[in-house]
Parts: C-alpha cells; sequence; structure tokens
C-alpha cells in the first residue's frame, strides 16, 4: 500500500444535504452498490464518506450487516485509492448482501478507477 507520509483523514457524512450533493456527483454502478463521487471544491484534501441501505434490500439486521461490511471496506480502500477532497457514497443493493467481501474491494477498486477516469 503506497500512502504518503501524512494521514489521510477519513470522516462520515451525516447531512442529509451532503447526500443530496453527492447525487448530483458522478456515479459508478457495480453489483453490490452503486458509487457516488463529488469534488467538493473546497481545497481540502480530506475524503469523507456515507453509507445508504434501503428497507427495500431488507430487515434492520440486513442493512445493518451491510452498513458494517461496507464501512470496514471504506476504511480499507479508500485511503489509498480515493478521490482526494471529495464525498464518496455507497448505496447498497440487494446483491451485496452475500457478495464476497474481496469482490466488494474490487468492485470498490473499479468503480473509483472508472470515476476518476
Amino acid at each position: 500500500m503506497s500512502r504518503s507520509q501524512e494521514a489521510v483523514r477519513l470522516t462520515r457524512l451525516k447531512k442529509r444535504s451532503d447526500f443530496l450533493a453527492a447525487n448530483r456527483g458522478r456515479r459508478a454502478p457495480t453489483k453490490g452498490f452503486v458509487l457516488l463521487v463529488r469534488d467538493r471544491k473546497d481545497g481540502n484534501p480530506e475524503m469523507r464518506y456515507g453509507l445508504t441501505v434501503s428497507r427495500k434490500v431488507g430487515g434492520a439486521v440486513v442493512r445493518n450487516r451491510m452498513k458494517r461490511r461496507f464501512r470496514e471496506l471504506c476504511r480499507a480502500v479508500l485511503p489509498d485509492q480515493g478521490v482526494p477532497g471529495a464525498d464518496h457514497v455507497l448505496i447498497g443493493r440487494q446483491s451485496g448482501i452475500e457478495r464476497e467481501f474481496e469482490k466488494l474491494g474490487e468492485d470498490l477498486k473499479s468503480a473509483l478507477a472508472k470515476v476518476k477516469a
């Protein structure tokens, strides 16, 4: 993993307005989720991430499990391959529930490459 000397700060999105703003950004659909990335253009290199899983996907237990997996995925992949100064939002899909964690990681890396291009 090639990280710069200074640690990349990764924080969570909490405001609805931030999620709505991210919806106007670039999108990259995958099998397990849809990735939305919006450059904030505020000069701050901090990366922020948000997670959302609707009730269509499943009950509370399923949704919370999915969000835990996405949270760990973001912590593992975004510091190295995320877009600096951008908001990243993962929207869970039904097919992402039982998808292997390694496959989700590959999906996120390819989606980030697609958004950067």
